[in-house]
């Protein structure tokens, strides 16, 4: 897989059983870009270990005079130099490349995890995990699957140059076979130790950025209430205590350093040390002496690769962790069977756990008295249970378990808008080229949504449009509208999109009274005949409904218009109404609400 090639037609079915694991599938899935940094590092670390063979060979043709040898010499090195030169140059190349893909791989999957899982996602998976994982996480996964290679290929030419030595001088020879492996292995006992302080500093990071991200999210409530200085000081000690973290990291990952710098220091001396008695003995040449001398000292630089996988394996197993973490979440169950593809499903949309059911073709409100357990029942109707279980069955469209269709399907057949939507950053042009039936234009979708003022505002801020709001630019999360304004853009991209089954969550939460009403007319009027469930307790939403169900404990207790509810159902009148405690004094049975459902199920 080359750079050019990306993105990946399928990023494959990640292991996610634990960290290790997954970075083993990883390295499983990039095995051809290994094999080839793998054959390119080995031309590169021979050449560097067969410099000392070279250089050892020159010194004896100088000491014996021999202007043969000496030329054969010189033909050596520039062979070992230009294989020097061209494997570091490709192995650069495909292990940059081996660490883009493998990025980009990672990065594809948790963006079709978060397409799969939705709004949902952020309910199981703190918002701040999930920006780690994505960002420096990404780079430290990409970072453990390009060493790999380099690693590898470090290994055999150390095992070959502990080989050729004993070969080429035996007395010498033993001395380096036995100390080059004590000094790839002494780093070791230092490992576990500075594992776990790399994985407490990674957890410390993630809760900082998770503070940062909720701070950030959350800034205009902190200004409201005054709580910026308490929550700058929340985030001032979480990024203390991760800069704490990072220092005791560093110290034992400076250690490792230092004994990568001094061991081998030491078995050099040792080996000048013998090789100059054996020379004096005569016992061995001076030619031997240098080409042993230079593979000790050339070998520091493999060998610094041991201290590099193991870091880059100390901080990707957290990150790869994370990962795997995100990626193990799934949907309730997972569509099978043949012919998949093309399955649809149509008809009332019903919850099974609360008894809420949406006739096809009506307009049905839902009246929760939780504000909460309304944004967890619109999770529920769109296909993303907060708590996803056996004890949890699907909502069915037409007697169709949606978790069970395609995931293209059950998206397209209901789309859910909850009560904080997200504009991206882009033209409103832009914002509403959503997938869509094609049956609703933009502008019947803004004029329903009520957006005159809104796009009377783009007008006016625009500079180099000409004047026109359709290409003006809505900045990041539409920060520059107001917050009714922010909703009923929101709302007008889903009429946009035209789903079979549109689920609102409080659409009309931030604007006025009037601006209300007109909203509530012009969804009913666009929908008409279309499956629409909005969940609100606002009379003027409610009035326009077709049909209204009450919700009590997780429970459907009645159902009704609007006025039917009124005036026979107290716990409706007191969501909707806001009636005291003491004017429900007495709450009656509710005979026949119950009687109504009955009657539905039937």
């Amino acid at each position: 897989m080359q750079i050019r090639d990306l993105p990946y037609a399928d990023p494959g079915t990640p292991d996610v059983r634990s960290g290790t694991w997954f970075l083993v599938w990883l390295g499983r899935r990039q095995l051809g870009g290994q094999l080839r940094s793998l054959a390119w590092g080995l031309l590169h670390y021979a050449g560097i270990a067969g410099l000392p063979f070279g250089i050892g060979l020159a010194v004896q043709a100088v000491v014996d005079r021999d202007g043969g040898r000496l030329g054969v010499a010189g033909v050596l090195l520039v062979g070992f130099g230009i294989a020097i030169a061209a494997g570091d140059t490709m192995l650069h190349r495909t292990a940059v490349t081996n660490w883009i893909t493998a990025a980009a791989r990672v990065q594809q999957l948790l963006s079709r995890k978060t397409a799969e899982l939705g709004s949902v996602l952020t309910r199981r998976v703190a918002a701040g995990e999930v920006v780690a994982v994505s960002t420096g996480d990404v780079e430290k996964i990409g970072w453990f699957v390009e060493a790999l290679s380099r690693f590898a290929a470090s290994v055999l030419v150390l095992v070959a140059i502990c080989a050729g030595l004993l070969v080429y001088q035996p007395a010498l020879g033993a001395m380096v076979a036995v100390g080059v492996p004590v000094l790839a292995l002494a780093v070791l006992p230092l490992l576990p130790r500075a594992t776990r302080r790399a994985d407490e500093q990674r957890e410390k990071a993630g809760r900082a950025t998770e503070l940062a991200s909720d701070t950030v999210a959350g800034l205009r409530v902190l200004r409201g209430i005054g709580g910026e200085e308490l929550f700058l000081n929340r985030y001032r000690a979480a990024s203390q205590e991760v800069r704490g973290a990072a220092v005791r990291s560093a110290r034992m990952w400076a250690l490792i350093s230092a004994v990568q710098v001094v061991l081998p220091g030491l078995l050099l001396i040792a080996v000048v040390v013998y090789g100059a008695q054996l020379a004096l003995d005569g016992r061995i040449t001076v030619g031997e002496l240098v080409t042993v001398y230079g593979a000790v000292a050339l070998a520091h630089h493999p060998l610094r690769t041991v201290e590099e996988i193991a870091m880059a394996f100390a901080f990707s197993r957290p990150s790869a962790k994370r990962a795997a973490r995100v990626l193990a979440l799934a949907r309730t169950t997972t569509a099978t069977g043949a012919g998949d593809g093309e399955r649809r499903a149509s008809g009332d949309l019903y919850d099974p756990l609360t008894g809420v059911r949406a006739p096809a073709g009506l307009f049905t409100a839902v009246v929760c008295g939780d504000p909460d357990a309304a944004g967890r029942l619109a999770d529920r109707l769109g296909g993303h249970p907060a708590d996803p279980g056996p004890e949890h069955a699907s909502v069915l469209l037409g007697g169709v378990p949606l978790d069970e269709l395609p995931l293209d399907a059950a998206r397209t057949a209901v789309l859910v808008q909850d009560k904080d939507p997200v504009l991206l950053s882009g033209t409103l042009r832009e914002l509403l080229d959503v997938p869509a039936s094609g049956a609703v234009r933009a502008g019947d979708a803004l004029a329903a949504a009520r957006c005159e003022d809104v796009l009377d505002a783009l007008a006016q801020a625009s500079v180099d449009t000409g004047g026109d709001p359709m290409r003006t630019r809505i900045t990041e999360r539409g920060r520059s509208l107001s917050g009714g304004q922010r909703q009923r853009l929101a709302l007008a991209r889903s009429l946009v999109a035209d789903p079979e089954v549109l689920v609102l969550d409080e659409p009309t939460s931030a604007v006025d009274a009037h601006t209300e009403t007109r909203v509530a007319a012009g969804i009913a009027g666009l929908r008409a005949g279309a499956t629409t469930v909005v969940l609100a307790s606002s009379p003027l939403l409610l009035d326009r409904a077709d049909r209204v169900v009450l919700v009590h404990d997780g429970t459907a207790v009645a159902v009704g218009t609007h006025r039917e509810l009124l005036a026979r159902e107290p716990r409706y009148r007191a969501v909707v109404t806001r009636e005291t405690d003491e004017e429900l004094a007495a709450v009656p049975a509710p005979g026949d609400a119950l009687e109504a459902l009955e009657g539905e199920s039937a």
